[in-house]
């Protein structure tokens, strides 16, 4: 029998625009996989012959989620060129805005956008809300959102859904699938917390407007600090973030980390979530400094799979290539040499499991996303790879969430690598934030007591050519930004985000990046419903917002912008 063809386009409940095609055996075994974006991230250009401090401003609409990430990254990438330091309680409010976005992220990606990966919401209508109730005293001591009543009234506000003929939010998804492991109890709490998680990430989005005036898109970080000066000095301010902060924290302990404990336990038979690390090489970049001399997040990459080691990030080894990405420069630059210049030569005819259909041509370029590597390997970033590096640092919190969750799951340490394991991290990354995050906080209270400095002054000697970057750990992993200045404004300036190293198409080696590597050999219960493909990518977190154009796949132009940097 001749391989087929499936395509996914696009896939859901992402940021952005992402197209997956798999090829399949016989038997339905993933052969080969090609993940590819499908609109264009030109802010890049639109940055060039701008003013530094413009950099963070429009790099953060980049993407409507991770807003803060590149707002923060272009900040202090234009700081590390210039030499600005930002003073002590500039740093701290900044850790405390991360935090707010990560609780936010996290929360939000599990049970909104991957969540429905996991529980099969039409047979919480089978369940019984007692046992319900009952049951989810096994995954935590004081569990929320389960008494019998609560359970009831969310069943019968599904069961409204139904008898209308319509699911609302949870349409359109492969109920019954049989690669589906929790029972109708364990779906009725799921579905509890769904419901309840919508109420909590409000808080964490108020969290971050608190010191950033809004959300998405803060407005309070500039080049050497922070300007929330009034916010900062206000004590009612302090506390509300604090009571904010318990709160989602407490649903993080008493759900979240729950939910996880309980889809460990019934997928750790299921082949198709054991897999889905293809790549197991993992790099993170040291980030949230909680005081003066502590960071939560260590920096590091693991090669192969081996946590007796970590090696230190050699910058100067990371490049981008082309070799299968929409862009006229194949060679591997390193992003100071970055370049951009768009190379668009569509899509191929091809035969599917769905029909006749344009795909994508893997011979030749497929995808707006470049192909990050580390010394000509590559790389998985994220959550995953972020506690897998700060394990074997020995940083002794992260030791502390990973060693008890293993324990209380039973979960090997080889299953940390899979699919299981990277939504088993993102949740850890959580309680990591969860149970130290409040240290930032009263280090900042004690020091505005002796030191209300928010922020440096701004330096620049317009005859010099600076270059800097910024990097850090942001919700979908290792971010940086990397600028070059001349004459006073931006000269070239190029993002390696997350999901440009996670979903990295094919390189000039033939090696694929970490979404295809992670699809390879899953086998597919029904190519008809490909909810394996689904689950796995879903797990990364992708974010591949595009925000200047958009191409219609005959190659028509929809829109034409023209921007002047001087004006």
């Amino acid at each position: 029998m001749t391989a087929k063809r499936i395509v996914v386009d696009p896939i859901t409940r992402i940021e952005g625009h992402l197209r997956v095609e798999v090829v399949v055996d016989e038997n339905n075994v993933i052969q080969d996989a090609y993940a590819s974006s499908t609109l264009w991230r030109g802010i890049e250009l639109i940055l060039q012959g701008r003013d530094p401090r413009d950099a963070g401003l429009l790099t953060q609409r980049i993407c409507g989620v991770c807003t803060y990430s590149h707002y923060r990254v272009g900040i202090e990438a234009v700081e590390n060129a210039l030499g600005i330091t930002p003073p002590y309680n500039a740093i701290l409010t900044r850790t405390l805005m991360s935090q707010a976005l990560f609780l936010h992220d996290h929360i939000v990606h599990f049970y909104h956008l991957h969540g429905l990966d996991w529980c099969d919401i039409t047979q919480a209508l089978a369940a019984d809300p007692r046992k319900a109730s009952d049951l989810a005293f096994k995954y935590a001591d004081f569990p929320i959102a389960t008494g019998a009543d609560e359970l009831k009234a969310v069943q019968a506000k599904l069961k409204g859904f139904v008898e209308e003929g319509y699911l609302g939010p949870f349409a359109n998804a492969y109920w019954g699938h049989k690669t589906y492991r929790l029972n109708p109890e364990q779906n009725l709490i799921v579905l509890s917390h769904y419901l309840k998680a919508l109420a909590v990430q409000r808080n964490a989005a108020q969290m971050m407007a608190l010191f950033g005036g809004k959300q998405p898109h803060p407005q309070s970080l500039v080049v050497g600090g922070v300007t929330c000066v009034m916010d900062l000095l206000n004590p009612n301010r302090l506390g509300e973030y604090l009571t904010k902060f318990e709160e989602v924290s407490d649903f993080m302990n008493r759900a979240y980390y729950a939910d996880v404990k309980m889809a460990a336990e019934a997928y750790i038979s299921e082949d198709s979530v054991l897999k889905g690390a293809g790549i197991k090489n993992f790099m993170s970049a040291r980030d949230f400094q909680i005081s003066r001399n502590e960071w939560l997040f260590d920096s590091g990459i693991v090669l192969d799979g081996d946590l007796s080691r970590v090696h230190d990030i050699d910058e100067d080894q990371i490049t981008e290539e082309a070799t299968h990405s929409w862009y006229q420069d194949n060679e591997a630059l390193h992003p100071y040499q970055g370049k951009t210049a768009p190379n668009y030569t569509g899509f191929r005819d091809g035969d599917t499991v769905q029909g006749r259909a344009k795909v994508l041509d893997e011979s030749g370029k497929y995808s707006w996303v470049k192909a990050p590597r580390y010394n000509g390997r590559a790389v998985e970033v994220g959550p995953l790879a972020q506690m897998l590096v700060g394990y074997a640092r020995g940083n002794d919190k992260v030791q502390k969430v990973v060693n008890d969750f293993l324990q209380e799951t039973g979960v090997p340490v080889p299953a940390l690598f899979s699919t299981l394991g990277r939504t088993a991290g993102r949740m850890l990354q959580t309680k990591l934030i969860a149970d130290h995050g409040k240290t930032t906080l009263l280090n900042l209270v004690e020091n505005l007591k002796v030191d209300q400095e928010t922020c440096a002054p701004y330096v620049i000697d317009n005859r010099r050519e600076y270059r800097g970057r910024g990097m850090g750990d942001v919700p979908r992993g290792m971010l940086s930004h990397w600028v070059r200045i001349r004459n006073g404004v931006i000269d070239n300036y190029q993002c390696v985000v997350p999901s440009t190293w996670n979903a990295s198409p094919i390189d000039a080696a033939g090696q694929h990046g970490p979404y295809e590597a992670a699809l390879i050999g899953i086998q597919l219960a029904d190519p008809t419903q490909p909810l394996e493909i689904i689950r796995t990518i879903h797990s990364f977190d992708p974010c591949l917002a595009c925000a200047v154009h958009v191409l219609d796949y005959r190659g028509q132009e929809l829109a034409n912008y023209q921007v002047n940097p001087g004006q």
